[in-house]
């Protein structure tokens, strides 16, 4: 077994100034707080691999040496950009407890990001501390694995250290832990860096950044004729998708401003997110949203109208007509991924059978209806498939008894005879890739019951097996689709 470089490997990353080569209008040089203690809750092994880094030879130290006193790293930049927050244009915005720490290459060739939360004041924190509480950087890690597991395009979190430092929130009636993170992303654009720009009367400005982005987030594009044109298609076809994969997997992420959009079509930041436990489309995961503007249901809505808000900088450099066709295909490119996903949920792949559409139509319906739970419902359909389904309609969930109550039963039955007219579609050597389809439904799922479960022994006695062994489970309970899995195993005890 190899044994930790007696180097720092993280310090000696071959940063590229990428962003930092726009310029100070995009971007404030600051300074890192120093904190009492530094204690390693969390490092991600998986990203490191990500960036071409032998895990075995970065020790825990060099971790906080990196991302908890940031050590031998300059500039940090707070990024500056406004947003719309609830429909409201807000200007007073920008890194108000974080900073790009640098951009690095993956192993897959892609510039990443690494950013930071909870790293100190800022420009930008107005009246606030610029600190994390540690129970939203464990939120945040919970969120980002589940996600990337569950095969959602987001960021991740590679490390989350506690910092000694108490911390006093409005709504905590005592003081409470805190930390910093360090997030690991594709880019940290968001729409509301563009609509600053905007707001500054800086079209000049805008078209600099546009070319950025294209130059190293839509690369393919570079200095085609029509870039700017098929750019703006792109991100309405990736943030339709990324909504998709969202609302396929029951995520509510809560707080869909502007400036908590990527201009990569990528998912991050994570506050007051759930995860639903039935289908409801009503459902709202910020006790703040008080007018259900982000609710679990409106999610798609509210994405199109952040890339409509978007054309109003952007339409210094592309002409409107333009840009309302590259909106138009939101619509299509949502619902083609979503139904894909859903299929696949229900152990299909995407078809021209109407039997399909009307099961996934009657599969949604039942949920609503019935308010069975959502996860529990499709880990069931992966627990309990059998290839006699495809025989006798009376087998399908005939163990089950998350499935026995006596009010669903005859919509529960409508449902049985349409999978067992599909199944029957289907020859019977199909069955087994049904049946591996199906294991991509997640047994574990992170409720807000979850958290605090896990939250409660760490509060009490300092216990982190319990959130050690929940990202352990969330690896193995769900094999992305489209992510294959790290050979490197999440650190379950402190070392």
């Amino acid at each position: 077994m190899s044994t930790p470089s007696t180097i720092n490997l993280l310090l000696n990353l071959d940063f590229e100034p990428a962003l930092e080569a726009l310029g100070e209008s995009f971007y404030d040089p600051v300074m890192a707080a120093e904190f009492p203690h530094h204690v390693l809750r969390f490092r991600n092994d998986a990203v490191l691999g990500q960036m071409g880094l032998d895990a075995q030879q970065v020790s825990d130290i060099d971790v906080v040496e990196a991302y908890g006193q940031f050590q031998s790293r300059e500039p940090l930049l707070a990024l500056c950009y406004h947003g719309y927050q609830f429909g409201d244009y807000n200007p007073r915005l920008g890194d108000g407890r974080g900073f790009l720490y640098g951009q690095v290459r993956g192993t897959d060739g892609e510039l990443y990001d690494l950013g930071t939360k909870g790293s100190g004041t800022t420009p930008y924190s107005r009246s606030a501390d610029g600190r994390l509480t540690l129970k939203g950087g464990v939120r945040e890690v919970l969120a980002a694995e589940a996600l990337h597991h569950l095969g959602v395009r987001t960021s991740r979190c590679l490390s989350l250290i506690e910092t000694g430092e108490s911390l006093w929130r409005g709504d905590e009636p005592s003081p409470t832990r805190s930390a910093v993170m360090v997030r690991f992303s594709r880019s940290h654009i968001r729409f509301g860096t563009f609509e600053r720009l905007l707001a500054l009367q800086r079209p000049d400005l805008i078209q600099q950044l546009l070319d950025h982005v294209i130059q190293y987030y839509y690369p393919h594009l570079w200095q085609q004729p029509d870039a700017y044109v098929r750019f703006y298609a792109e991100l309405a076809q990736r943030t339709a998708e990324l909504v998709a994969q969202w609302m396929s997997v029951g995520f509510c992420h809560a707080v869909l401003n502007t400036d908590n959009m990527s201009i990569t079509g990528e998912s991050f930041d994570y506050g007051p997110y759930a995860f639903i436990q039935t289908l409801d489309p009503n459902f709202t995961a910020a006790y703040f949203d008080h007018f259900r503007r982000y609710s679990y249901g409106n999610q798609p809505t509210m994405c199109h109208w952040n890339l409509e808000m978007l054309q109003r900088p952007l339409v210094a450099v592309i002409p409107q007509s333009d840009l309302d066709a590259g909106l138009e295909t939101f619509k299509s490119h949502y619902y083609s991924a979503y139904r894909q996903r859903m299929l696949r949920k229900l152990g299909f792949e995407p078809s021209e059978r109407t039997e399909a559409e009307d099961l996934l139509v009657l599969t949604l319906d039942f949920l609503q209806r019935s308010q069975v739970g959502y996860h529990e419902f499709f880990a069931e359909l992966r627990l309990q498939f059998q290839e006699t389904w495809r025989v006798d309609p009376g087998h399908i969930f005939s163990e089950s008894e998350l499935l026995s109550p006596p009010q669903w039963q005859d919509q529960l039955e409508q449902w049985r005879q349409l999978y067992h007219r599909l199944l029957q579609q289907y020859p019977q050597t199909e069955m087994a890739a049904i049946k591996q389809r199906l294991q991509h439904n997640p047994l574990t799922v992170i409720t807000r019951p979850q958290i605090e479960a896990i939250w409660e022994p760490i509060v009490v006695e300092d216990d982190w097996q319990p959130f050690y062994d929940l990202l352990q489970q969330l690896r193995q309970s769900s094999p992305g689709f489209d992510f294959p899995q790290s050979s490197i195993p999440y650190k379950l005890k402190p070392r």
